[in-house]
């Protein structure tokens, strides 16, 4: 297996992970010499169905610094660019720390850890539950 690549997002826009978590990964990142992909927000990239997200997903192996893997892995569904189950790892930088987050990003193991079962966008998973049983107009 090959080193994984990483990707760290800046989560810009949601601005829902800690600023001193994003900025001392990223610090960490920058010091290290390891290659790195740097993108300002994967939600806006989604939304975008950004191609850079399908490239990503088909590459060999990820890290991903990020938010719940959950939403990672919906983001990149969304985008038509599944990531491999057994070749993903991401790493929570909402409830992880930044050194917690570092260590694994550095670690040249992968641990993947994608939830199971098919992604699916919220949005489309709450249209089919408000349209069952609705009567045709």
């Amino acid at each position: 297996m090959s080193s994984p690549q990483i990707l760290y997002c800046n989560c810009t826009y949601a601005q829902v992970v800690p600023k001193e978590v994003k900025e001392a990964v990223l610090k960490k990142l920058c010091e290290s010499g390891v290659a790195f992909e740097a993108v300002a927000d994967l939600c806006e990239m989604s939304a975008r169905k950004d191609p850079a997200l399908k490239r990503l997903a088909d590459g060999d192996v990820i890290k991903i610094a990020a938010c719940y893997p959950r939403a990672v892995k919906w983001l990149f569904a969304a985008a038509n660019a599944a990531l491999p189950a057994d070749r993903t790892e991401i790493l929570n930088m909402r409830v992880q720390n930044a050194d917690e987050v570092a260590t694994a990003l550095f670690d040249p193991n992968l641990k993947p850890n994608l939830p199971a079962g098919k992604a699916k966008p919220p949005v489309e998973t709450g249209l089919a539950v408000a349209t069952e049983g609705a009567t045709p107009v």
